[in-house]
């Protein structure tokens, strides 16, 4: 008689069946399925179901074994990578004017979480819509500023040296013209702004208002 538990596929979002054989599995335990035509990773939610493989409608699936942490690092990253693929495809499809970054897959909710930078305000509710059918989950968009990005996205400051906001700062101080002006330098705003377009978090440093 077959194990069956029930499991919770992360690509798709969809429950299947699955002969478990003689592998020790627990609710939450995380497996990689044979589908018939690939491999497949899922999370547990029902252990051991009370059922024959005949009363059931589909074929049972198989556990091939239970899923190691890189199995979920690249289910994670595979996830990312298509739905950041698929929102930029749409974006363009839709003409929005909007730059999508990054995307973030939550693997307990299962939700996808897409950061993008725009100039302005962006109806993006019909871009969602068409994110979570075609991605058959739940989906956020979220629109971050210029400093955001930059430290999202990484680079190297003026200084040579990589950006102090993916760095070290674990948060965003207000920076003027005033802090420049107290360290005599030139108000360029080619040599006092960053890779974002904003004045340099580093002119913080050395104002006197910052002491």
């Amino acid at each position: 008689m077959a194990k069956i538990i029930k499991v919770h596929s992360l690509q798709g979002n969809k429950f299947f069946y699955c002969d478990a054989g003689d592998i020790p599995l627990q609710v939450n335990d995380y497996v990689i399925l044979d589908t018939g035509h690939d491999l497949d990773i899922a999370k547990i939610t029902a252990a051991e179901v009370q059922a024959l493989p005949g009363d059931l409608s589909e074929p049972l699936m198989t556990v091939v074994r239970q899923a190691q942490t890189e199995d979920l690092i690249k289910a994670r990253q595979k996830q990312e990578g298509e739905a950041l693929t698929k929102c930029k495809e749409m974006v363009v499809n839709l003409s929005l004017r909007m730059k999508p970054l990054t995307a973030h897959y939550d693997l307990e909710s299962g939700h996808i979480a897409i950061f993008f930078s725009a100039r302005e305000r962006i109806d993006f509710r019909g871009l969602i819509r068409k994110l979570s059918r075609n991605l058959e989950t739940r989906v956020e968009l979220k629109q971050i500023g210029p400093r955001d990005e930059a430290k999202l996205l990484g680079g190297i400051g003026k200084c040579g040296y990589p950006l102090c906001c993916q760095s070290f700062l674990t948060s965003f101080t207000p920076v003027s013209i005033k802090m420049a002006k107290e360290q005599g330098l030139a108000l360029n705003p080619m040599k006092i702004s960053g890779i974002c377009g904003k004045l340099l978090c580093c002119l913080a440093h050395e104002s006197k208002e910052s002491r």
